[in-house]
């Protein structure tokens, strides 16, 4: 029986860790970069204006909710840090799941922006996106490493 559950943990854990890491690797205006207002991304992928003020409209719309859920999950993680601290592990135990379901509200919404964001665009423009966030984030990680070249092709 406990490992039936363990095995439950450990999947819904490696789950979690998985869409984080593809939620993290698209651009996401609340980091402070509108992709499309940027000159490169709407040159690179011809966004007409019609396209940018949709863009635009969809973020705007989504800011109250992901300020919202982003204030939970911070009022979630400095719960949790303070009952780390407190020693009970039982009590951490219970707001891990707190912090969690905080931490898939925030990113569910994200994801809903996103994919309203991406229905405004063509497969073509999707495609030209896509290599764009990628190149960027193969860019970022390189400049955390110091210039290393990326072990990546």
């Amino acid at each position: 029986m406990k490992t039936s559950k363990m095995m439950k943990v450990r999947t819904t854990t490696l789950l979690a860790l998985v869409f984080c890491a593809l939620c993290a690797a698209l651009p996401v205006s609340a980091q402070g970069f509108k992709w499309w207002q940027d000159d490169t991304f709407r040159r690179e992928l011809g966004l007409t204006q019609e396209q940018s003020t949709r863009l635009e409209e969809i973020f705007q719309k989504s800011l109250p909710t992901l300020r919202a859920r982003t204030d939970a999950v911070e009022k979630a993680q400095l719960e949790f840090d303070r009952l780390v601290d407190s020693g009970d592990d039982a009590t951490v135990m219970q707001q891990v799941n707190t912090l969690e379901d905080a931490r898939a509200e925030m990113n569910k919404a994200r994801v809903a922006m996103l994919l309203k964001m991406r229905r405004s665009l063509t497969a073509d423009q999707w495609a030209k996106f896509t290599a764009l966030t990628q190149a960027r984030q193969r860019e970022r990680e390189r400049s955390r490493r110091g210039g290393a070249p990326s072990r990546r092709p």
